[in-house]
């Protein structure tokens, strides 16, 4: 550190400043010390905590000066790469507000199933035989190529409800970031009091009430009022949502619930940052991000460079603005895929949905996004619009893919997933996802086959001269 030239320089600010709020800045450097030398400094800043895990480059400061001129001392930090403030990202939308009145019969079959077939799990069959499941091909695909999802799947969300009877035989433990603390459910941001919802059947159940900004459920109608009306709660069931799209494409995935958003749709961009991290280094294999900000971040792309590089697919929401701009982490083009959102009902519903963002700088395919019947906190399942449901159709698509190539790479994911259902819309990149051209062009490219081949005896040992006979099968 120039530190003669600093100490000048922070008499001169220190006597300049009119006292502030405090403000969050992410910094990369390559000298830690030098960093914490200057944050020793009376007044000047205070190291929180490292962002980027076992990397410990990139971290996080607290200071009462604003950030230009925080900016201005660590331009004399030796080992100083860059800064920018930490900016808060929201994951409602106005847009994709859900239709009024909901079709009665949108969760109305509640038969219990097993899904996947054959599995002592039961969900409801509104949910496995949902029309998006066929639109994108997603049990077509499985019983096809045998393939029912490999690895473990991120979401960066508000959490899960990790009792869900769906989802608690794939769920890791994941983390909290908004608390620092092991474990990834987002039944912790509920108050002690709030009313636990009835089970129902059927017969008895209501019909489908929206119970928040972004879902339509099966719930009490306590519970829905209090959902409803406290913004408190305004994100709340959004990543268990998530979480059960992923899983009705690729049911044998592992989830892992990295909780970034407090369930008022908030998050910090330095929390987002952790998770990315954590979930490389915590083996993950894909990231689903259904979230967006308009502002562009070097430490995002950063973070999700580090994560192609090693291998992790990243996929991320177009958002649900209803216009053309540019969104991230959807912009990442090099390292994420973009996801905008078009009808669920048949194969032939390929309109985009009128929130759902387009333009090829962020999309790179698009999938149902339309009365997606999901999984909800307290066990039940609900129903999402939005590009936030549309995102993990891929994710799930992409664990999919790793059935058949376990070294998948970003690169390889979006050529393979690309072969997707034209549209007629050429803002919505290459088309509607649709999982058997997909995987047939991954086992093409690979050389996977879609049959066996087996001689009888396997190995024998034969006589100069002397001949012998096998028995050659071939079977899918």
């Amino acid at each position: 550190m120039k530190r003669a030239s600093v100490a000048g320089l922070l008499v001169v600010l220190l006597w300049a400043i009119p006292a502030r709020a405090e403000t969050r800045v992410i910094v990369r450097t390559t000298n830690l010390q030098e960093l914490q030398a200057l944050c020793q400094l009376p007044v000047i800043c205070t190291v929180v905590r490292p962002l980027d895990g076992a990397s410990g480059q990139v971290f996080l400061l607290r200071t009462p000066l604003p950030f230009q001129i925080l900016l201005s001392l660590l331009n004399n930090v030796t080992g100083f790469v860059d800064a920018e403030a930490d900016q808060m990202l929201r994951l409602v939308g106005a847009a994709n507000l859900i239709p009024s009145p909901i079709s009665a019969t949108l969760m109305s079959d509640r038969t219990p199933v097993p899904y996947p077939a054959g599995s002592g799990t039961m969900v409801w069959n509104s949910y496995a035989t949902q029309p998006a499941a066929g639109v994108v091909e997603a049990q077509s695909a499985q019983s096809q190529f045998k393939v029912t999802g490999t690895g473990i799947v991120a979401d960066i969300d508000t959490g899960v409800d990790p009792n869900h009877p769906a989802l608690r035989d794939v769920l890791l433990p994941g983390y909290d970031f908004t608390r620092n603390q092991a474990g990834g459910s987002e039944m912790t941001d509920l108050t002690p009091t709030f009313p636990q919802p009835n089970p129902c059947s059927s017969a008895t159940c209501p019909a489908a009430i929206q119970v928040n900004q972004s879902s339509a459920a099966i719930l009490d109608q306590s519970s829905a009022a209090i959902l409803d009306t406290n913004t408190q709660y305004a994100a709340f069931g959004h990543g268990t949502m998530v979480m059960g799209v992923i899983h009705l494409v690729a049911p044998a995935a592992q989830l892992m619930p990295l909780k970034a958003f407090k369930s008022n749709g908030t998050a910090r961009l330095s929390d987002i940052l952790r998770a990315i991290y954590y979930a490389v280094q915590n083996n993950a294999n894909v990231i689903n991000m259904s979230f967006d900000t308009r502002t562009a971040s070097t430490e995002l792309k950063d973070a999700l460079d580090y994560a192609n590089q090693l291998g992790v697919v990243s996929v991320a929401s177009a958002g649900n603005d209803g216009v053309q701009e540019t969104v991230y982490p959807a912009a990442l083009q090099n390292d994420v895929m973009g996801v905008a959102s078009v009808g669920s009902t048949t194969a032939t519903d390929n309109t985009r949905s009128s929130f759902s963002n387009f333009g090829t700088e962020i999309v790179w395919l698009a999938a149902p996004g339309e009365e997606i019947v999901t999984t909800y906190p307290f066990g039940t399942y609900a129903a999402g619009w939005g590009t936030s449901f549309s995102a993990p159709f891929v994710s799930g698509g992409a664990a999919l893919l790793r059935g058949l190539n376990t070294a998948l790479t970003q690169s390889q994911a979006a050529a393979a997933l690309a072969n997707a259902a034209p549209l007629t819309d050429p803002t919505l990149g290459h088309g509607r996802l649709d999982l058997v051209p997909a995987l047939q062009s991954l086992s093409a490219s690979t050389g996977s086959a879609d049959f066996a081949v087996a001689a009888a005896p396997s190995t024998a040992t034969i006589q100069a001269g002397a001949s012998t006979n096998y028995k050659v099968t071939a079977a899918q």
